[in-house]
């Protein structure tokens, strides 16, 4: 009997030492198939002065990008610029299908043809019965003259006067009939209301244009210099230092900074828009808009700003 004991009791710690190795074993596997976090890719920013106050910015055309919208509904006919191209204001940028419009005008002018030809039947009426009032008039003797016959060419020398009148004004109208329909055709042809550089191009030739969408046409922004929208939360606004520059770092490359010149903050306070997108995301953030301008640099190797970029910011606190 104690044999059986001693046996049990051996057998007993073999087994808890054969389970603590299993577990010990069980636990090194799920060690090694851990994977380690990798270090971020890009060191986060750093402030320029511990006190500086952090805003994300996003980088824009100077003075704003400008989307491009059509007068009127229609169907774009021909679009006359590509992405990156740099315009002069003035110049046509698409152009809608006028094919109606051109259609009435032509009626226009046949019009304005038309009130040509009833003006100088009018002013030819006129001058006939000038001349037998005037064959009236010039007899010596009006004695030998009807007083109401007189009176009968006088009176139409007044309504022939009034004809011309109405002709005049008839022809007036359908010149005028014209010059709208004119000047509606050149307003198909959307033009570039300022210099700068197409940015998107979101529509085509054969493509239905209208004032509703959504999407801009073109875009069209000053990249020469860009500005940067910096946005400061609220409760950071009241310290925000202003005349002074900020310092802006690339979201990509933090180790690439550069000095941005102050240029205006924006009075009013906006809720925050950088959002992530969920579903159940509320806005319970409001942010100060300041707008500094940063000068981009074409010399080779350097780093290469573009609009839409976000970027970091790094605004000096007031003192």
């Amino acid at each position: 009997m104690n044999t059986v004991s001693t046996v049990l009791r051996y057998l007993t710690f073999a087994l808890a030492i054969a389970g603590v190795a299993a577990m010990t074993q069980v636990m090194q596997t799920i060690h090694g198939q851990e994977s380690k976090i990798p270090p971020p890719p890009v060191p986060p920013p750093q402030k320029r002065a511990a006190d500086d106050i952090g805003a994300t910015g996003i980088l824009e055309a100077k003075d704003e990008n400008v989307a491009i919208g059509v007068p009127v509904p229609g169907l774009v006919k021909e679009v006359k610029v590509t992405v990156n191209q740099a315009v002069k204001k003035g110049e046509p940028l698409l152009l809608l299908d006028d094919r109606e419009l051109r259609a009435a005008l032509l009626k226009q002018k046949a019009a304005v043809a038309v009130g040509e030809a009833n003006l100088t039947v009018a002013q030819a009426q006129l001058a006939k019965v000038q001349d037998m009032l005037d064959r009236l008039k010039s007899v010596p003797d009006q004695r030998a003259i009807s007083q109401d016959d007189l009176r009968n060419r006088t009176n139409d020398v007044l309504v022939a006067k009034a004809q011309q009148q109405a002709a005049e004004a008839q022809l007036t109208s359908a010149k005028a009939d014209v010059q709208q329909t004119e000047l509606l055709i050149d307003r198909l042809t959307v033009l570039a209301p300022r210099d700068g550089t197409i940015l998107q191009v979101n529509i085509r030739a054969g493509e239905y244009a209208s004032p509703q969408n959504k999407l801009a046409a073109l875009v069209l922004g000053d990249i020469q210099t860009l500005h940067v929208r910096a946005d400061v939360d609220e409760q950071n606004a009241v310290l925000v230092q202003e005349g002074v520059p900020a310092q802006i770092s690339l979201k990509g490359d933090s180790t690439k900074k550069f000095e941005a010149k102050f240029i205006r903050i924006e009075p009013y306070v906006i809720p925050k828009v950088s959002l992530t997108g969920a579903s159940t995301e509320r806005v319970d953030t409001r942010v100060l808009q300041i707008i500094y301008e940063i000068a981009r640099d074409e010399k080779p190797g350097a780093a290469r700003l573009y609009v839409g970029m976000q970027v970091d910011v790094s605004i000096p606190r007031r003192k």
